[in-house]
């Protein structure tokens, strides 16, 4: 991959250079001191991935990610020091259309502190923009009308997938809203395991239900907002039960949309509404045309409103949703369709 550094501190850029010179598949493209001076790079030799820190002078990361993904889209992995320190400043810039987040390798000498991790972290990265449909949508195709009010189910699943741009899409869909106990709410937003807790412990901040992350082995939980935290897939069983499946190994996406949807599909019979949200890639269609085929209810994110149309847009092509709805009306859909209180 060619790659873009944004980073002000000399010493945290020669780290980020070295461990990307340290493999021959990646090459520095350029390395910008400023935020502004990374979205003029980004327009004028644009990178496969931009490692973006969060603090820099004229435009700070979290800006620079914003009109970096209006401009000159590209992928962005979030590469900072102490990244739980700066959980608000994390999350808006995966609201504006960052991947992931890691922390800045440090130069010590004979010891490599957190080198390997970022490596990983670009294989994961480079995966994904090969599996991916680019950050370019497809045109966005009429909306259906809104469903006419369903009597709430003895108990309704609400599956939600998210990518890029998903912890901030996740929060405005379900803001102000209080599910009735009969309604589970199960999140698989692509994010690493190391800051899972600090996402559901932010989401928590923003609404009005509890959040908590699923730990294996783990029960639904009715009027609850459960959030995937694990690496490895997300399943639920004939049981009902959640747990954690490292199988398929090789999968792009982790935890994976597909994977979850397709065990609803499977073993959930009764109401679901699957929702795939914004997100670079492809993962959630194929397992929301399972939810489809299957007979529950599928929702997804308009191209409008996508920090990037990459999912939503696989799950158009695949015929997956039934409705296809702009991010501002897809909580009202859940509040008319499952109840519980604004």
């Amino acid at each position: 991959m060619k790659i873009g550094i944004a980073n002000d501190m000399p010493m945290a850029a020669e780290a980020l250079r070295r461990v990307i010179a340290s493999t021959k598949l990646h090459q520095v493209l350029w390395i910008a001191r400023t935020g502004l001076e990374a979205v003029r790079m980004c327009a004028d030799y644009r990178p496969d991935l931009v490692l973006m820190d969060l603090n820099m002078p004229e435009l700070d990361g979290v800006e620079a990610t914003r009109r970096i993904m209006a401009e000159s889209p590209c992928a962005i992995l979030i590469v900072t020091g102490r990244p739980q320190d700066s959980v608000n400043k994390v999350f808006r810039a995966l609201g504006a259309g960052a991947l992931d987040v890691t922390a800045t390798p440090m130069l010590l000498p004979g010891h490599d502190q957190g080198g390997a991790q970022l490596l990983a972290k670009l294989r994961t990265m480079e995966k994904l923009i090969r599996h991916s449909g680019g950050t370019q949508g497809l045109q966005l195709r009429p909306s259906p009308p809104l469903a006419e009010r369903a009597a709430p189910a003895k108990r309704t699943l609400v599956a939600i997938g998210a990518s890029t741009g998903g912890p901030v899409a996740v929060a405005r869909m379900l803001a102000g809203w209080q599910a009735p106990p009969d309604c589970v709410i199960v999140v698989v937003q692509h994010i690493d395991e190391n800051f899972a807790d600090h996402f559901a412990r932010w989401l928590g901040d923003q609404l009005t239900m509890p959040v908590r992350p699923i730990e294996h082995r783990d029960s639904l939980m009715g009027g609850t907002v459960m959030i995937a935290k694990s690496n490895d897939h997300l399943v639920l069983d004939e049981n009902h039960q959640l747990g954690y499946d490292a199988v398929p190994r090789d999968y792009a996406y982790r935890p994976s949309v597909d994977v979850f949807f397709r065990c609803v599909a499977q073993h959930w019979r009764e109401d679901a509404i699957g929702i795939l949200l914004t997100g670079m890639g492809r993962d959630g269609g194929e397992g929301l045309l399972a939810m489809r085929r299957a007979g529950k209810t599928t929702v997804a994110q308009d191209q409008a409103t996508s920090a990037v149309y990459g999912m939503p847009r696989a799950a158009a092509e695949l015929d997956a949703a039934q409705l296809i709805l702009p991010l501002e009306k897809i909580g009202p859909f859940l509040r008319t369709t499952t109840g519980g209180k604004s």
